[in-house]
């Protein structure tokens, strides 16, 4: 992706029209016009009211209080497809239709606020067609509101589902927006959301000075435990803004969210917040495999209907590779071989052979690293397939970016074991840790 999504995604419009699949925008209307074949054996379509939601987004608790926060503001909302309640209604059109709130611009990280451009492609300024509200690219030319598109606005509000990693780029975004809001005497809002790995599972290593970058933000872990809300708290409260300016902040809390629930455990409905996280597990194995693919070594299951779940490559014994990472009895996690054929984008049209990877325990699973277990392993069953040994200077150059160090990669890189690198890319978690519970919201 957002990381460059391993490099493939020029070819996905292509991808998009030959597999059949609709763009993020356009996904969640899709469901409702399947064929009456598949309506009727949904488990979806029972004609019972399906449980109320466990948990009410802060646009729902927002709405709740009247838009009190809000009334009489002109405001700039930066969103996408992902910003909407529980019944799926954008909070784009729910703050147009607020008798007392002025919806004045939108701001659209990538994607777009309606998820209507691929993954990492420049997005321009437009005009939204169901509201004629002005849209302002935030991901282009331009990643950070100018005074310019700041002139009609009191406050940035900030209305995105995230997935809880460091290199998926809406908290640069989100962050980059508070120091607007700070420079130009705006306040700032977060509708805060859940993290869908749960919140308290931190690891890796903060990224480090001269490591910066759109996929490498802020000095904070690869997985950092906390919500939208509370990590703009925490940027805000640590002085990790430029210059360490403040920005005049609010968060819109959650209603019933805690700590120990994963997506699944809250009862909402999912919004894919880019064309390869489908679904809430794809969100959990982000941070599993998502480094590797930075090196376009093996295939991550993008460009097949897995992405993010798998390890393959033409020259690998599946079960082999399945048995040798069974036997590392990793906590949590559990391999078995697959075989399959990726649709588009690298390895398109070739016959790959790996694993699938499942996670049994979320909080158990030490998700960042099973991707360094799956290089270890090939190292040693393939010395001459070594994951750096044919990736080019720029590609070993993102996976430092998205690491946040060199030195994770020359530690692994010395004998491509596990245990040379484990301990540095960890050696943070503890502190980061005791130092985010006071900007912690929820128990």
């Amino acid at each position: 992706m957002i990381m460059k999504m391993t490099g493939l995604l020029s070819t996905f419009l292509l991808a998009i029209a030959a597999i059949g699949c609709g763009n993020a925008n356009s996904s969640a209307t899709a469901d409702s016009q399947d064929s009456d074949t598949a309506a009727a054996t949904s488990p979806a379509v029972t004609g019972h009211k399906p449980e109320s939601p466990a948990v009410l987004p802060g646009i729902e608790v927002l709405r709740r209080n009247g838009f009190e926060e809000l009334d009489g503001m002109r405001v700039g909302l930066i969103t996408n497809p992902t910003g909407v309640d529980n019944s799926l209604k954008s909070t784009i059109d729910i703050l147009a239709e607020a008798h007392n709130v002025r919806l004045t611009a939108l701001f659209a990280p990538e994607h777009g606020v309606r998820g209507d451009h691929v993954a990492g492609a420049n997005v321009a300024n437009d005009t939204d067609p169901k509201t004629g509200v002005p849209v302002y690219s935030l991901h282009g030319k331009t990643k950070k509101p100018t005074p310019e598109m700041l002139q009609n606005v009191d406050v940035l509000v900030y209305d995105i589902q995230d997935i809880g990693t460091r290199s998926y780029t809406f908290i640069s975004t989100m962050g980059l927006a508070m120091e607007a809001a700070a420079q130009n005497g705006k306040k700032f809002m977060v509708l805060d959301r859940p993290n869908p790995l749960g919140g308290n599972k931190v690891e890796g290593s903060i990224a480090e000075q001269g490591n910066f970058s759109f996929v490498s933000q802020y000095p904070i872990p690869y997985v950092y435990g906390l919500t939208p809300g509370e990590l703009a708290r925490y940027l805000n409260g640590e002085g990790l803004l430029k210059s360490g300016m403040k920005a005049d902040l609010t968060v819109i809390p959650m209603k019933g969210w805690h700590r120990s629930m994963t997506f699944a455990d809250t009862g909402m409905p999912w919004v894919l917040p880019s064309p390869h996280i489908p679904d809430p597990t794809t969100a959990l194995l982000y941070p599993a495999t998502g480094i590797m693919g930075e090196l376009d070594y093996v295939s991550i299951g993008v460009g097949y209907t897995l992405p993010f779940k798998l390890a393959g490559a033409s020259w690998i014994n599946a079960q082999k590779l399945a048995d040798r990472l069974t036997a590392l009895k990793i906590p949590g996690v559990e391999f078995r071989p697959i075989h399959y054929k990726p649709f588009y984008a690298i390895f398109k049209g070739e016959n790959l052979h790996g694993v699938e990877i499942y996670v049994r325990d979320a909080a158990a699973a030490p998700l960042t690293l099973i991707q360094f277990y799956i290089m270890q392993e090939l190292a040693a069953m393939y010395p001459g397939q070594k994951a750096f040994s044919k990736a080019t200077p720029a590609r070993i150059k993102m996976f430092d970016m998205v690491c946040g160090s060199p030195k994770v990669r020359e530690l692994f890189q010395e004998n491509y074991k596990v245990k040379d690198m484990a301990d540095y890319w960890n050696k943070d978690v503890e502190a980061f840790t005791a130092r985010a519970e006071i900007y912690r919201l929820y128990e």
